[in-house]
Protein backbone atom coordinates (compact mmCIF):
# COMPACT_ATOMS: atom_id res chain seq x y z
CA UNK A 1 0.00 0.00 0.00
CA UNK A 2 1.35 3.35 -1.24
CA UNK A 3 2.80 5.81 1.81
CA UNK A 4 0.41 8.68 2.37
CA UNK A 5 2.15 12.05 3.18
CA UNK A 6 0.40 14.76 4.70
CA UNK A 7 1.69 18.03 4.29
CA UNK A 8 1.14 21.18 6.17
CA UNK A 9 1.65 25.16 5.07
CA UNK A 10 0.38 28.10 5.28
CA UNK A 11 -1.83 30.57 3.41
CA UNK A 12 0.44 32.14 1.34
CA UNK A 13 2.18 29.07 0.41
CA UNK A 14 -0.93 26.89 -0.39
CA UNK A 15 -1.55 27.35 -3.96
CA UNK A 16 2.74 27.44 -4.48
CA UNK A 17 2.96 23.85 -2.67
CA UNK A 18 0.10 22.57 -4.77
CA UNK A 19 1.58 23.70 -8.06
CA UNK A 20 4.89 21.85 -7.13
CA UNK A 21 3.27 18.72 -5.96
CA UNK A 22 1.48 18.61 -9.22
CA UNK A 23 4.30 18.87 -10.76
CA UNK A 24 5.86 15.63 -9.31
CA UNK A 25 3.57 13.57 -11.92
CA UNK A 26 2.83 10.20 -11.00
CA UNK A 27 4.65 9.48 -7.09
CA UNK A 28 5.00 6.27 -5.27
CA UNK A 29 3.02 8.12 -2.42
CA UNK A 30 -0.24 9.53 -2.38
CA UNK A 31 -0.90 13.14 -0.51
CA UNK A 32 -2.73 16.02 0.65
CA UNK A 33 -2.27 19.59 1.81
CA UNK A 34 -3.43 21.56 4.81
CA UNK A 35 -3.35 24.72 5.32
CA UNK A 36 -2.73 24.87 9.17
CA UNK A 37 -4.70 28.40 9.61
CA UNK A 38 -1.67 30.94 9.72
CA UNK A 39 -0.58 33.75 6.87
CA UNK A 40 3.31 32.19 6.51
CA UNK A 41 4.26 28.75 7.38
CA UNK A 42 7.29 29.09 8.62
CA UNK A 43 5.43 31.04 11.52
CA UNK A 44 3.13 28.20 12.60
CA UNK A 45 3.56 26.74 16.29
CA UNK A 46 3.99 23.33 17.81
CA UNK A 47 0.37 24.71 19.57
CA UNK A 48 -1.03 25.92 16.97
CA UNK A 49 -0.43 22.45 15.15
CA UNK A 50 -1.54 20.31 18.47
CA UNK A 51 -5.07 22.36 18.02
CA UNK A 52 -5.73 22.77 14.59
CA UNK A 53 -4.76 19.67 13.03
CA UNK A 54 -7.73 17.18 12.89
CA UNK A 55 -7.86 13.97 15.02
CA UNK A 56 -7.83 11.35 14.03
CA UNK A 57 -5.07 12.06 11.37
CA UNK A 58 -5.17 9.78 8.33
CA UNK A 59 -1.56 9.76 7.22
CA UNK A 60 2.02 7.70 7.17
CA UNK A 61 4.30 10.93 7.87
CA UNK A 62 3.48 14.56 8.27
CA UNK A 63 5.83 16.98 6.39
CA UNK A 64 6.36 20.17 8.01
CA UNK A 65 8.01 23.04 6.30
CA UNK A 66 12.00 23.31 6.89
CA UNK A 67 11.71 26.28 9.15
CA UNK A 68 9.35 25.00 12.02
CA UNK A 69 10.12 25.63 14.99
CA UNK A 70 8.80 23.22 17.48
CA UNK A 71 9.66 19.34 18.81
CA UNK A 72 8.76 16.91 15.77
CA UNK A 73 9.27 14.16 18.74
CA UNK A 74 6.12 15.87 20.99
CA UNK A 75 3.91 15.91 17.86
CA UNK A 76 4.54 12.54 16.53
CA UNK A 77 3.28 11.36 19.99
CA UNK A 78 0.28 12.93 20.09
CA UNK A 79 -0.42 12.31 16.73
CA UNK A 80 0.96 8.78 16.62
CA UNK A 81 2.17 9.30 13.33
CA UNK A 82 6.27 10.60 12.23
CA UNK A 83 5.95 14.30 11.77
CA UNK A 84 9.46 15.23 9.74
CA UNK A 85 10.94 18.69 8.67
CA UNK A 86 10.87 19.19 4.74
CA UNK A 87 13.13 21.51 2.98
CA UNK A 88 13.28 24.92 4.04
CA UNK A 89 12.36 26.09 0.28
CA UNK A 90 8.71 24.34 -1.24
CA UNK A 91 11.12 25.02 -4.59
CA UNK A 92 13.23 22.06 -3.28
CA UNK A 93 10.60 19.54 -2.38
CA UNK A 94 10.93 17.57 -5.82
CA UNK A 95 14.71 16.77 -4.47
CA UNK A 96 13.27 16.18 -0.75
CA UNK A 97 10.86 13.45 -2.25
CA UNK A 98 12.87 11.69 -4.45
CA UNK A 99 13.95 7.91 -4.16
CA UNK A 100 10.23 6.99 -3.16
CA UNK A 101 9.56 9.98 -1.22
CA UNK A 102 12.66 9.50 1.27
CA UNK A 103 15.54 11.49 2.23
CA UNK A 104 18.67 10.60 0.57
CA UNK A 105 20.81 8.21 3.24
CA UNK A 106 24.38 9.55 3.35
CA UNK A 107 25.06 7.84 6.37
CA UNK A 108 27.21 4.72 4.49
CA UNK A 109 30.48 4.75 2.45
CA UNK A 110 32.76 2.15 1.15
CA UNK A 111 36.16 4.15 1.01
CA UNK A 112 38.99 4.79 3.39
CA UNK A 113 40.11 8.54 3.86
CA UNK A 114 44.03 9.00 4.44
CA UNK A 115 44.83 12.41 5.16
CA UNK A 116 48.36 13.35 4.84
CA UNK A 117 49.99 15.41 7.16
CA UNK A 118 52.51 16.76 4.96
CA UNK A 119 54.95 18.60 7.36
CA UNK A 120 54.75 15.99 10.12
CA UNK A 121 58.48 16.09 10.73
CA UNK A 122 58.58 20.05 11.55
CA UNK A 123 55.79 19.72 14.07
CA UNK A 124 55.43 19.17 17.68
CA UNK A 125 53.79 16.13 19.43
CA UNK A 126 50.81 18.65 20.15
CA UNK A 127 50.22 20.23 16.98
CA UNK A 128 50.57 17.27 15.10
CA UNK A 129 47.69 15.56 17.39
CA UNK A 130 45.76 19.14 17.07
CA UNK A 131 46.03 18.50 13.26
CA UNK A 132 45.37 14.91 13.36
CA UNK A 133 42.25 15.29 15.03
CA UNK A 134 40.87 18.03 13.05
CA UNK A 135 41.74 15.76 10.29
CA UNK A 136 39.36 12.55 11.81
CA UNK A 137 36.88 15.12 12.84
CA UNK A 138 36.76 16.21 9.31
CA UNK A 139 35.93 12.52 8.06
CA UNK A 140 39.56 11.31 8.02
CA UNK A 141 40.00 7.32 8.73
CA UNK A 142 43.83 7.16 8.59
CA UNK A 143 46.31 10.00 9.31
CA UNK A 144 49.54 9.66 7.24
CA UNK A 145 52.61 11.21 8.40
CA UNK A 146 54.57 12.25 6.25
CA UNK A 147 58.13 12.35 6.04
CA UNK A 148 60.26 14.84 4.11
CA UNK A 149 63.37 14.44 2.14
CA UNK A 150 66.61 15.53 4.26
CA UNK A 151 64.63 16.46 6.98
CA UNK A 152 64.72 14.02 10.06
CA UNK A 153 61.49 12.85 12.09
CA UNK A 154 62.87 12.27 15.22
CA UNK A 155 60.40 12.08 17.02
CA UNK A 156 58.04 9.54 14.31
CA UNK A 157 57.87 6.78 16.95
CA UNK A 158 56.95 8.93 19.89
CA UNK A 159 54.70 10.78 16.99
CA UNK A 160 52.68 7.13 16.28
CA UNK A 161 52.47 6.08 19.90
CA UNK A 162 50.69 9.05 20.94
CA UNK A 163 48.05 9.50 17.71
CA UNK A 164 48.09 5.52 18.56
CA UNK A 165 46.86 5.86 21.97
CA UNK A 166 43.88 8.33 20.64
CA UNK A 167 42.57 5.80 18.81
CA UNK A 168 43.52 6.92 15.69
CA UNK A 169 45.00 4.76 12.57
CA UNK A 170 48.03 5.73 11.13
CA UNK A 171 50.18 5.62 8.42
CA UNK A 172 53.77 6.38 7.58
CA UNK A 173 54.82 8.10 4.07
CA UNK A 174 58.68 8.05 3.35
CA UNK A 175 60.72 7.29 0.63
CA UNK A 176 63.69 6.17 3.01
CA UNK A 177 63.67 2.64 4.60
CA UNK A 178 65.06 3.69 7.76
CA UNK A 179 61.93 5.52 8.13
CA UNK A 180 59.74 2.65 6.89
CA UNK A 181 61.18 0.33 9.55
CA UNK A 182 60.80 2.14 12.44
CA UNK A 183 57.54 2.96 11.37
CA UNK A 184 56.77 -0.84 11.32
CA UNK A 185 58.21 -1.37 14.31
CA UNK A 186 56.25 1.83 16.36
CA UNK A 187 53.30 0.11 15.69
CA UNK A 188 52.13 1.81 12.38
CA UNK A 189 48.77 0.42 10.31
CA UNK A 190 50.04 1.42 7.06
CA UNK A 191 53.32 1.99 4.71
CA UNK A 192 53.50 4.31 1.93
CA UNK A 193 54.78 3.42 -0.19
CA UNK A 194 57.02 -0.02 -0.33
CA UNK A 195 57.48 -1.31 -4.10
CA UNK A 196 59.02 -4.81 -5.48
CA UNK A 197 62.66 -3.42 -3.89
CA UNK A 198 60.92 -2.28 -0.33
CA UNK A 199 57.96 -4.97 0.55
CA UNK A 200 60.06 -7.04 2.73
CA UNK A 201 59.83 -4.50 5.31
CA UNK A 202 55.98 -5.12 5.37
CA UNK A 203 56.74 -8.70 5.91
CA UNK A 204 58.78 -8.70 8.92
CA UNK A 205 56.15 -6.59 10.84
CA UNK A 206 52.18 -6.30 11.57
CA UNK A 207 51.61 -3.78 9.03
CA UNK A 208 49.34 -3.45 5.73
CA UNK A 209 51.88 -1.98 2.34
CA UNK A 210 50.40 0.44 0.35
CA UNK A 211 52.30 -0.80 -3.12
CA UNK A 212 53.57 1.41 -5.85
CA UNK A 213 55.89 0.92 -8.63
CA UNK A 214 59.20 1.13 -8.37
CA UNK A 215 59.99 3.07 -11.52
CA UNK A 216 56.88 5.89 -12.06
CA UNK A 217 54.77 4.46 -14.62
CA UNK A 218 56.00 0.78 -14.33
CA UNK A 219 53.44 -1.22 -14.67
CA UNK A 220 54.75 -4.30 -14.40
CA UNK A 221 56.72 -3.52 -11.63
CA UNK A 222 53.61 -2.53 -8.99
CA UNK A 223 52.70 -6.20 -10.57
CA UNK A 224 55.76 -8.12 -9.39
CA UNK A 225 55.32 -5.78 -5.98
CA UNK A 226 51.99 -7.54 -5.69
CA UNK A 227 53.17 -10.86 -6.45
CA UNK A 228 55.42 -10.64 -3.69
CA UNK A 229 53.16 -9.61 -1.11
CA UNK A 230 50.40 -12.21 -2.42
CA UNK A 231 53.31 -14.65 -2.03
CA UNK A 232 53.96 -13.68 1.95
CA UNK A 233 50.59 -14.08 2.79
CA UNK A 234 50.40 -10.29 3.89
CA UNK A 235 47.36 -7.71 3.31
CA UNK A 236 48.41 -5.26 1.10
CA UNK A 237 46.82 -2.03 -0.90
CA UNK A 238 47.75 -1.28 -4.60
CA UNK A 239 48.85 2.30 -5.92
CA UNK A 240 48.99 2.93 -9.53
CA UNK A 241 49.67 6.53 -8.71
CA UNK A 242 47.94 9.28 -10.44
CA UNK A 243 49.68 12.02 -11.81
CA UNK A 244 49.26 15.67 -12.28
CA UNK A 245 47.72 17.07 -15.99
CA UNK A 246 50.07 17.13 -18.53
CA UNK A 247 52.47 15.10 -16.88
CA UNK A 248 50.59 11.83 -17.72
CA UNK A 249 47.23 11.97 -16.62
CA UNK A 250 45.24 10.44 -19.19
CA UNK A 251 47.61 7.78 -19.19
CA UNK A 252 47.39 7.14 -15.12
CA UNK A 253 43.77 7.16 -15.38
CA UNK A 254 44.17 4.08 -17.75
CA UNK A 255 46.09 2.65 -14.94
CA UNK A 256 43.91 2.50 -13.16
CA UNK A 257 41.78 1.23 -15.23
CA UNK A 258 44.19 -1.61 -16.29
CA UNK A 259 44.74 -2.64 -12.33
CA UNK A 260 40.84 -2.99 -11.64
CA UNK A 261 40.80 -5.06 -15.57
CA UNK A 262 43.85 -7.18 -13.94
CA UNK A 263 43.34 -7.78 -10.29
CA UNK A 264 39.70 -7.44 -9.72
CA UNK A 265 39.86 -8.79 -6.02
CA UNK A 266 43.10 -6.03 -5.48
CA UNK A 267 42.25 -3.27 -2.69
CA UNK A 268 43.76 0.03 -4.81
CA UNK A 269 44.39 3.01 -3.81
CA UNK A 270 44.03 6.66 -5.23
CA UNK A 271 46.47 9.49 -4.20
CA UNK A 272 44.05 13.02 -5.06
CA UNK A 273 46.27 15.68 -4.30
CA UNK A 274 47.97 15.35 -7.63
CA UNK A 275 45.02 16.84 -9.56
CA UNK A 276 43.48 18.93 -6.22
CA UNK A 277 46.65 20.35 -5.03
CA UNK A 278 48.12 21.21 -8.48
CA UNK A 279 45.10 22.26 -10.79
CA UNK A 280 43.72 26.06 -10.01
CA UNK A 281 40.05 25.10 -9.56
CA UNK A 282 37.88 24.65 -7.18
CA UNK A 283 38.94 21.33 -5.39
CA UNK A 284 35.31 20.08 -5.05
CA UNK A 285 34.39 19.90 -8.50
CA UNK A 286 37.86 18.03 -8.80
CA UNK A 287 36.70 15.76 -6.02
CA UNK A 288 33.51 14.77 -7.62
CA UNK A 289 34.97 13.30 -10.25
CA UNK A 290 37.54 11.53 -8.90
CA UNK A 291 35.23 9.99 -6.47
CA UNK A 292 32.93 8.98 -9.38
CA UNK A 293 36.15 7.21 -10.58
CA UNK A 294 36.99 5.30 -7.73
CA UNK A 295 33.01 4.70 -7.16
CA UNK A 296 33.28 2.94 -10.35
CA UNK A 297 36.22 0.92 -10.11
CA UNK A 298 35.36 0.00 -6.89
CA UNK A 299 38.77 2.10 -5.81
CA UNK A 300 38.11 1.86 -1.49
CA UNK A 301 41.10 4.23 -0.34
CA UNK A 302 42.18 7.47 -1.24
CA UNK A 303 44.88 9.67 -0.17
CA UNK A 304 43.99 13.44 0.66
CA UNK A 305 46.41 16.23 0.72
CA UNK A 306 46.03 19.71 2.44
CA UNK A 307 48.79 21.80 1.60
CA UNK A 308 47.92 24.51 -1.18
CA UNK A 309 45.38 27.38 0.86
CA UNK A 310 42.39 26.47 -2.14
CA UNK A 311 42.40 23.04 -0.49
CA UNK A 312 41.47 23.62 3.00
CA UNK A 313 38.35 21.48 3.27
CA UNK A 314 39.56 19.09 1.24
CA UNK A 315 39.20 16.17 4.02
CA UNK A 316 35.50 17.18 4.45
CA UNK A 317 34.97 17.33 0.57
CA UNK A 318 36.15 13.63 -0.09
CA UNK A 319 34.12 12.60 2.95
CA UNK A 320 30.94 14.05 1.30
CA UNK A 321 31.51 12.98 -2.03
CA UNK A 322 32.20 9.47 -0.92
CA UNK A 323 28.87 9.33 0.64
CA UNK A 324 27.29 10.80 -2.23
CA UNK A 325 28.65 8.40 -4.52
CA UNK A 326 27.42 5.38 -2.15
CA UNK A 327 24.71 6.30 -2.69
CA UNK A 328 23.95 6.96 -6.18
CA UNK A 329 25.73 3.90 -6.86
CA UNK A 330 23.61 1.66 -4.83
CA UNK A 331 20.45 3.35 -6.47
CA UNK A 332 21.49 2.57 -9.74
CA UNK A 333 21.46 6.26 -10.27
CA UNK A 334 23.51 9.90 -11.21
CA UNK A 335 24.64 11.43 -8.61
CA UNK A 336 22.77 14.24 -8.50
CA UNK A 337 20.01 15.54 -6.04
CA UNK A 338 21.25 13.89 -3.33
CA UNK A 339 23.28 16.37 -1.14
CA UNK A 340 24.74 19.87 -1.89
CA UNK A 341 27.63 19.84 -0.17
CA UNK A 342 30.14 19.95 -3.22
CA UNK A 343 28.03 22.82 -5.16
CA UNK A 344 29.94 25.48 -3.05
CA UNK A 345 30.28 28.10 -5.96
CA UNK A 346 26.42 28.00 -7.18
CA UNK A 347 23.33 25.91 -6.51
CA UNK A 348 20.80 23.59 -9.36
CA UNK A 349 17.77 25.49 -8.21
CA UNK A 350 19.13 28.97 -7.74
CA UNK A 351 15.85 30.63 -7.09
CA UNK A 352 13.61 29.52 -4.75
CA UNK A 353 10.59 31.43 -6.47
CA UNK A 354 9.70 32.46 -10.16
CA UNK A 355 8.85 36.00 -11.02
CA UNK A 356 5.44 35.31 -10.77
CA UNK A 357 5.60 33.84 -7.25
CA UNK A 358 7.14 36.99 -6.37
CA UNK A 359 4.87 39.49 -7.65
CA UNK A 360 1.55 37.17 -6.24
CA UNK A 361 3.52 37.88 -2.88
CA UNK A 362 4.43 41.39 -3.25
CA UNK A 363 0.44 42.23 -4.11
CA UNK A 364 -0.19 40.63 -0.35
CA UNK A 365 2.05 42.70 1.72
CA UNK A 366 0.02 45.15 3.89
CA UNK A 367 3.26 46.25 6.09
CA UNK A 368 6.09 48.23 5.56
CA UNK A 369 8.55 45.55 6.36
CA UNK A 370 10.83 44.95 3.44
CA UNK A 371 11.00 41.23 1.62
CA UNK A 372 14.04 40.49 -0.47
CA UNK A 373 13.93 37.76 -2.75
CA UNK A 374 15.96 37.05 -6.08
CA UNK A 375 15.18 35.89 -9.44
CA UNK A 376 16.19 35.62 -12.75
CA UNK A 377 16.06 39.17 -14.03
CA UNK A 378 17.80 40.36 -10.40
CA UNK A 379 17.09 41.04 -7.04
CA UNK A 380 13.64 42.01 -5.90
CA UNK A 381 12.90 43.88 -2.52
CA UNK A 382 9.32 45.14 -2.00
CA UNK A 383 6.64 46.15 0.74
CA UNK A 384 3.55 48.10 1.25
CA UNK A 385 5.33 50.85 -0.11
CA UNK A 386 6.25 49.41 -3.53
CA UNK A 387 8.35 46.65 -5.23
CA UNK A 388 12.08 47.52 -6.70
CA UNK A 389 13.97 45.28 -8.72
CA UNK A 390 17.52 45.71 -9.76
CA UNK A 391 21.34 43.98 -10.63
CA UNK A 392 23.75 46.24 -8.48
CA UNK A 393 22.53 46.45 -4.57
CA UNK A 394 23.21 49.86 -4.62
CA UNK A 395 20.75 50.81 -7.08
CA UNK A 396 17.77 49.91 -4.65
CA UNK A 397 19.37 52.67 -2.11
CA UNK A 398 17.42 55.77 -3.13
CA UNK A 399 13.86 53.73 -2.84
CA UNK A 400 14.31 52.30 0.04
CA UNK A 401 14.08 55.87 2.19
CA UNK A 402 16.20 54.47 5.49
CA UNK A 403 18.40 57.35 5.10
CA UNK A 404 17.50 58.68 8.52
CA UNK A 405 17.55 54.88 10.14
CA UNK A 406 20.95 53.30 11.11
CA UNK A 407 20.11 49.97 12.18
CA UNK A 408 17.88 49.06 9.25
CA UNK A 409 20.06 50.53 6.70
CA UNK A 410 23.19 48.25 7.87
CA UNK A 411 20.49 45.40 7.93
CA UNK A 412 19.13 46.29 4.33
CA UNK A 413 22.90 46.99 2.87
CA UNK A 414 24.17 43.44 4.63
CA UNK A 415 21.22 41.40 3.37
CA UNK A 416 21.25 43.36 -0.15
CA UNK A 417 24.78 42.68 -0.84
CA UNK A 418 24.51 38.93 0.27
CA UNK A 419 21.41 38.90 -2.00
CA UNK A 420 23.24 40.51 -5.19
CA UNK A 421 26.89 37.99 -4.50
CA UNK A 422 23.90 35.01 -4.20
CA UNK A 423 22.25 36.58 -7.69
CA UNK A 424 25.81 36.97 -9.68
CA UNK A 425 27.23 33.68 -8.64
CA UNK A 426 23.97 31.12 -9.05
CA UNK A 427 23.45 30.73 -5.06
CA UNK A 428 19.88 30.45 -3.48
CA UNK A 429 19.57 33.12 -1.01
CA UNK A 430 17.05 33.36 1.36
CA UNK A 431 16.10 36.51 3.49
CA UNK A 432 17.82 36.55 6.84
CA UNK A 433 19.97 32.85 6.57
CA UNK A 434 23.63 32.86 5.82
CA UNK A 435 24.11 32.14 1.75
CA UNK A 436 24.81 28.07 2.03
CA UNK A 437 29.12 27.15 0.71
CA UNK A 438 28.34 23.24 0.99
CA UNK A 439 31.48 21.53 2.80
CA UNK A 440 33.38 24.59 2.22
CA UNK A 441 32.19 26.94 5.07
CA UNK A 442 30.14 24.62 7.71
CA UNK A 443 26.70 26.11 8.71
CA UNK A 444 26.31 25.89 12.68
CA UNK A 445 23.93 24.30 14.55
CA UNK A 446 20.65 25.40 14.89
CA UNK A 447 18.31 25.01 17.05
CA UNK A 448 14.39 24.97 15.27
CA UNK A 449 12.68 24.03 18.71
CA UNK A 450 12.13 27.47 19.36
CA UNK A 451 11.88 31.14 17.52
CA UNK A 452 15.24 32.67 16.60
CA UNK A 453 16.02 35.73 18.94
CA UNK A 454 16.02 39.10 17.51
CA UNK A 455 19.23 40.10 15.77
CA UNK A 456 21.62 43.30 16.23
CA UNK A 457 20.13 45.81 14.47
CA UNK A 458 16.71 44.80 15.51
CA UNK A 459 17.57 44.76 18.92
CA UNK A 460 18.84 48.12 18.81
CA UNK A 461 16.33 49.77 16.85
CA UNK A 462 14.21 49.09 19.64
CA UNK A 463 16.54 49.50 22.65
CA UNK A 464 16.69 53.37 21.02
CA UNK A 465 13.21 53.43 20.57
Amino acid sequence: MAEHLVFLTGHLAKTRLENVLAGLGATPFTYEIIDIGVKVAALMTEEIVSRRLPRPLKADRVVLPGRFRGHLERLSDTFGVPFVRGPDEVADLPTYLGRAGKVPDLSRHDMRIFAEIVDASTLSLDDLLQRAKAFASAGADVIDLGCLPDTPFVHLSEAIGRLKAEGLSVSVDSANPDELELAARSGVDYLLSLNEKTIDIATRHEVTPILVPAVPGDFDSLGRAIDAARKAGISFIADPVLDPIHFGFAASVGRFIEARRRWPDVEIMMGTGNLTELTDADSSGVTAILAGLCSELAIGNVLVVNVSPHTVRTVEEHDRARRIMFAAKNDHALPRGYDAGLLQIHDRAPFASSLADIDALAETVRDANFRIMTAPDGIHVFSNQGHWTAKDAFDLFPSLNVAQDGAHAFYLGAELMKAEIAWKLGKRYSQDEPLAWGVASPRTSEDRTRLAEAGHTLRAKKEGS
